[in-house]
C-alpha cells in the first residue's frame, strides 16, 4: 500500500462535461493547497463551512473560477484527515488544470478507492461500511439500494458484534482454565460453552445463508430470449422493457444481433437480452448472429424460450428446444391475443409436462401474462430472492469469512465435545475471532485490503 502521509487529490465527480465538477484533496497540504489557490496565505476557512471564492493559477495569477470551497478538519472529515474539496463549473479542462497545479503543490492522484481506505485505517469507517459506499454507488434497483444504505449504517458490524463478544468470553474462560491448571472445568461448563457455541454457529450460519439473496440482489439475473425467427422475441423485449429497444419487423431474421437492457423485477436487477433467431442458415452474417445466440443461451442464468403458440409447431421450433431444454429455461407462449392461439395443440407435439419450469402464456401485444412472466422468471430463484426487509450478506468475502468461522466454531466444538485440551478447542475460537474482525477490517491483511479498494472510483 501506498503511504498515508502523502496528500492526494482527485476528481469525485464522473469525468466529462457537467453542471458542477468536485474536487476531493486529503492530507496535510491540503490547507496550504486551498490557500495557494485562493491565493490568500492568511485565508482561515471555518470548519464545514462552503465559501465562494475565485480560483487562480499560480504560476500566472489569471483567474480560473468561482467555486465553493469547503474545508474539514481532521479528525472530523470523511478519511480522518484535512480534507478540501472544490466545487467548480464542470469543464473538464478546469478540472483538469486545477488537479495540475494541486500536483505541482506535492500533492498526487489518488489511487482507486484511497480516500475510503484512508477512512478505515483512521478509524472513520468499518470495512464493511467503505464497501458499501462502493456497492451504494453501483446499487441497479431500490432493493439493492436500501441494502447498501443499511450496511453504511453500519449494520453487519452490529449484527456481529454480539457473537465476537460471546466467542472472547469463551475464549476468556478457556484461558483462565489454563492459566489455573488445577481447576478443570466441570462438566456442567463444558455443557454450558457448547451451547454458548451452537448458539453462536446458528445466528451466524443465519446470517450466512441470506448470501444468496443477496448475491442475486446485487448482482442479478441474465436472461435471454431465445426461439426460432419471428416467434416474437423482440416485441416481447420491448414490452418487458416497457419501451421499444429493438426492432420490430414482420420479415423474419430482423434481429441479428443481442440486444440487452438492465430492468427490475420485484427489486432484483435483470439483464434482458434479445437474441438472434434460432435456425440453419446459409447467411455469414445471419449464421453468425445465431451462434452468438448460442454463447448467450450458454452464459444465461435463465433463458426464455418463446414459442408462437398461434400456429402448430416448426421444425426449427423443434430444433430450439432441444438445443435448450437442458439449461433452466421458462417456456413462454406468445401472441395470446390471436384468435388461432392453442396452446393445447402443442401439447400433442412435445409433453411440456416433462419440463420443470413454466409454461406461461403471453402476448407481446396487448401484455396480457406479462406479470405472470415476470413471476416464473423469479421463481426458480425463488430460495434466492428475499425482500430487502432483513440484512442480507452482499459480498462474497463476507460470506467466506462467515462460512470459515462457522468451520472454525465447528472444529472447537467437537474437540470440546472430545474433551480435547484447551489450547487445542482455542486455536479454532482464535481463529473464528480473527475471520469475524476481518470482515468489518480490524485485522484485515494490507494485500487484501489494497485488492478490496482496488475496486472503487479514483476520488471514492
Amino acid at each position: 500500500m501506498l503511504l498515508q502521509t502523502d496528500t492526494i487529490v482527485a476528481l469525485s465527480t464522473p469525468p466529462g462535461r457537467s453542471g458542477i465538477g468536485v474536487i476531493r484533496i486529503s492530507g496535510a497540504d491540503s490547507i496550504k493547497i486551498l490557500r495557494t489557490l485562493v491565493a490568500s496565505d492568511s485565508f482561515d476557512p471555518q470548519p464545514n463551512l462552503l465559501s465562494l471564492k475565485s480560483l487562480f493559477d499560480p504560476s500566472t495569477g489569471v483567474t480560473l473560477d468561482q467555486a465553493l470551497v469547503c474545508f474539514f478538519k481532521a479528525p472530523h472529515s470523511f478519511t480522518g484527515e484535512d480534507v478540501v474539496e472544490f466545487h467548480c463549473h464542470g469543464s473538464p479542462v478546469l478540472l483538469r488544470a486545477i488537479i495540475e497545479i494541486a500536483l505541482k503543490l506535492d500533492a498526487r492522484l489518488a489511487q482507486p478507492g484511497e480516500f475510503s481506505l484512508r477512512a478505515v485505517g483512521n478509524g472513520r469507517l468499518k470495512l464493511t461500511e467503505a464497501e458499501a459506499i462502493r456497492d451504494l454507488i453501483d446499487a441497479q434497483t431500490d432493493a439493492a439500494l436500501q441494502q447498501a444504505t443499511r450496511q453504511l449504517k453500519g449494520e453487519i458490524s452490529n449484527t456481529l458484534q454480539p457473537a465476537k463478544e460471546d466467542l472472547l468470553k469463551v475464549i476468556v474462560r478457556l484461558e483462565s482454565s489454563l492459566e489455573f491448571v488445577e481447576e478443570d472445568l466441570p462438566s456442567i461448563e463444558y455443557d454450558e460453552i457448547i451451547a454458548s457455541l451452537k448458539q453462536q454457529q446458528k445466528k451466524l450460519s443465519n446470517l450466512a445463508n441470506t448470501f444468496s439473496s443477496g448475491k442475486l440482489l446485487r448482482d442479478g439475473l441474465k436472461v435471454a430470449l431465445v426461439g426460432r425467427p419471428n416467434v416474437g422475441k423482440s416485441s416481447l423485449f420491448n414490452s418487458l422493457l416497457g419501451r421499444s429497444r429493438a426492432i420490430v419487423t414482420e420479415i423474419p431474421g430482423t434481429t441479428r444481433d443481442t440486444v440487452s437492457e438492465s430492468i427490475g423485477i420485484n427489486g432484483m436487477p435483470v439483464l434482458l437480452i434479445d437474441t438472434a433467431g434460432i435456425r440453419p442458415s446459409l447467411d455469414d452474417i445471419e449464421s453468425i448472429g445465431v451462434e452468438r445466440t448460442r454463447r448467450e443461451a450458454a452464459d444465461a442464468d435463465l433463458l426464455i424460450i418463446v414459442i408462437d403458440g398461434s400456429e402448430p409447431m416448426l421444425e426449427e421450433d423443434r430444433l430450439v428446444f432441444d438445443e435448450v431444454t437442458n439449461n433452466r429455461h421458462v417456456i413462454a407462449l406468445n401472441k395470446s391475443d390471436l384468435p388461432t392461439f392453442s396452446p393445447s395443440r402443442l401439447n400433442n407435439e412435445i409433453d411440456f409436462s416433462k419440463n420443470s419450469r413454466p409454461l406461461v402464456s403471453v402476448s407481446a401485444k396487448s401484455e396480457e401474462g406479462l406479470e405472470t412472466l415476470r413471476t416464473a422468471i423469479l421463481e426458480p430463484f425463488a430460495n434466492g430472492h428475499a425482500q430487502s426487509q432483513g440484512l442480507l450478506i452482499t459480498n462474497a468475502r463476507h460470506h467466506d469469512l462467515l462460512q470459515r468461522s462457522l468451520d472454525a466454531i465447528d472444529s472447537s466444538e467437537r474437540l470440546l465435545m472430545q474433551r480435547a485440551s484447551e489450547e487445542l478447542v482455542l486455536v479454532g475460537l482464535h481463529n473464528a475471532l480473527r475471520y469475524l474482525d476481518e470482515i468489518t477490517g480490524e485485522t484485515t491483511p494490507d494485500d487484501i485490503l489494497g485488492q478490496i479498494f482496488s475496486t472503487f472510483c479514483i476520488g471514492k
